[in-house]
């Protein structure tokens, strides 16, 4: 496993350039094959574990089914000390009776101050810690000022219930005006963004906000010098759920078109030629790019663990970086 380190220009600390998922622990992936994928994935190095207040809503749970299994672990191991932990707030139900959505109404609680200190001190009653490294707001509040979120976030850094803050699902102006604004206001500034990101793209819209674009990478890398203080990107969905490696996969997300099946084609030559998996390729497309993010990959089995903990030290040649950027209209017409 190998490492970096993230931080906001006055909190930072070194995290596994792989992070955990736990999206579906405590339903989908049962406790005992869970606490297996964690075991697993701090033996091999890994450092980096990523969940939410709402992640298994949708799958029949409470909501922090993912967070409460984390505690759970956490506590059987004693393993606080060996991990960072991060978890996000805002996109739990707002009223409970009714289902969660990503398109309008979305039923979200929001980025307002009093959500931010009831949810993240909930979030240590849950994770049974008295402290969250990471700690994100899910999904962008337009309705809410940002003065009183990136407040209410950097009061909690000053009582010691956050380390390191950041934004998800989010446009870049957005994360630009937030980091200006905690600045003005001596309030550590977000140091981490947690967009959709992986091998393949959508086509661009209007109104989609939660991928990585180049002007967010430009301006990540731009970070860390000159006053401005780091900022670091984490990726969700790197393997896009599957549909890199498995046809049966449904794309989703804008990413059905020409380029990406031209793209997947290549993804899987290079890696036959690697003599490594597709996946495998992909993440370390990710790792090994000019500007690297930090994945944030999933697993419901100790075998889907394995194949991407494979990727944590695979270092693409130059070459082999530019086959897989090159789109020729060969392909794309293939």
């Amino acid at each position: 496993m190998r490492y970096r380190t993230i931080g906001d220009g006055r909190t930072s600390f070194d995290v596994s350039t792989l992070c955990l998922g736990t999206m579906f622990m405590g339903t989908r992936t049962d406790e005992a094959t869970s606490f297996a994928i964690l075991d697993r994935f701090v033996e091999a190095g890994g450092t980096f574990i990523d969940t939410a207040n709402n992640y298994n809503a949708w799958v029949g749970g409470h909501g922090r089914d993912s967070e409460d299994l984390i505690g759970r672990w956490l506590a059987s191991r004693g393993a606080r000390d060996r991990v960072r932990i991060a978890t996000k707030l805002g996109a739990a139900k707002k009223d409970p009776t009714l289902p969660l959505s990503t398109t309008p109404p979305t039923n979200y609680q929001g980025l307002g101050a009093e959500t931010i200190h009831r949810e993240a001190h909930e979030s240590l009653r849950h994770l049974g810690v008295d402290h969250i490294d990471v700690l994100y707001g899910h999904v962008d509040d337009r309705d809410t000022p940002i003065a009183e979120t990136v407040g209410a976030f950097g009061a909690l850094q000053v009582d010691g219930v956050a380390g390191i803050t950041g934004i998800s699902n989010v446009a870049l102006w957005r994360v630009v005006e937030a980091r200006e604004e905690a600045m003005r206001r001596n309030i550590a500034p977000y140091g981490l963004v947690q967009q959709q990101y992986s091998y393949i793209h959508p086509e661009p819209r209007i109104g989609r906000m939660n991928f990585v674009t180049p002007e967010l990478l430009d301006y990540a890398a731009s970070a860390g010098g000159d006053g401005r203080p780091p900022l670091a990107v984490t990726a969700y969905s790197p393997l896009h759920q599957g549909s890199l490696s498995r046809s049966d996969k449904p794309m989703w997300g804008g990413v059905d078109h020409p380029t990406t099946h031209a793209r997947i084609r290549l993804l899987h030559e290079v890696a036959r030629d690697l003599g490594a998996t597709p996946n495998q390729v992909a993440l370390a497309w990710l790792l090994g790019a000019e500007v690297p993010v930090i994945p944030v990959i999933g697993a419901s089995s100790l075998a889907q663990l394995e194949e991407t903990l494979g990727a944590a030290e695979l270092d693409l040649d130059p070459e082999v970086r530019a086959r897989l950027d090159a789109e020729p209209i060969e392909q794309l017409a293939a």
